[in-house]
């Protein structure tokens, strides 16, 4: 049913007393367990409420999903695979991808592998106008707390993208933070092709090109586009 205007949040958290300090500090521990939310009734107020369990709480849990697992093999069904908190996390940003309509995100492994995926881009404007540029993204398990490496599957000239398909983004370096999630990289890859960057090149022949002669640039991509050689390199076609 839809949920009412008048709706407010409220986060329970037990704690143990005996929960050891690296479990503290474990930033993976509100992930993990996302499914406990339960609705009440407060003064009229429908409210949700998510219970965080750590120390011997999570043991508890631990040893209960334990029997469910035993009980499911003892009946010949195959035990629940556990999703990590990069796992968790990712199925959430997915659900909630807004793609620009220049990108197609697929998934070659099948749909039990959403770690590895690829994100197909063809940007409808600038030098790389009617391009076709397959990045490859693997996710990490800690996910969002370190990046996913992402790298170009195309042969592109670019002077943030080098031969080896390497890509030079900086919210995929230094500027990562884990509020940040896939749809801002899809975004941040497809700024690379509207607006490549000459002052932090990968490719610093392309770069150094972009930045003296930008006609000279657009030559040279739609040279590498078509299929053909930049200077000893050769680009396979990608239209």
């Amino acid at each position: 049913p839809p949920i009412p205007s008048h709706v407010d949040w409220i986060l329970l958290i037990e704690l143990s007393s005996s929960l050891h300090p690296s479990a503290r500090s474990n930033p993976g521990v509100d992930f993990l367990f996302a499914d406990f939310v339960s609705f009440c009734l407060v003064e009229g107020k429908l409210r949700f409420v998510i219970t965080v369990f750590t120390g011997n709480m999570i043991n508890l849990f631990k040893i209960k999903d334990q029997k469910k697992d035993d009980a499911a093999t003892a009946k010949g069904k195959p035990a629940a695979k556990k999703q990590s908190p990069g796992e968790l996390r990712l199925h959430k940003d997915i659900a909630e991808l807004n793609l620009p309509k220049t990108t197609k995100i697929s998934f070659p492994n099948g749909k039990d592998d959403l770690m590895n995926f690829e994100a197909t881009i063809r940007p409808d404007e600038g030098y790389y106008v009617n391009g076709k540029f397959v990045f490859t993204f693997q996710v990490p398990p800690a996910y969002p707390h370190d990046p996913p490496k992402v790298k170009s599957k195309t042969k592109v000239y670019h002077p943030n993208i080098d031969l080896e398909g390497n890509v030079c983004l900086n919210i995929l370096r230094e500027d990562w933070k884990p509020v940040l999630n896939i749809n801002t990289i899809v975004y941040g890859l497809n700024l690379l092709f509207s607006q490549p960057n000459d002052e932090d090149p990968l490719n610093h022949e392309a770069a150094a090109v972009l930045r003296d002669d930008p006609k000279k640039f657009e030559k040279n991509v739609q040279r590498a586009m078509a299929g053909g050689y930049v200077g000893e390199t050769h680009f396979p076609r990608c239209y």
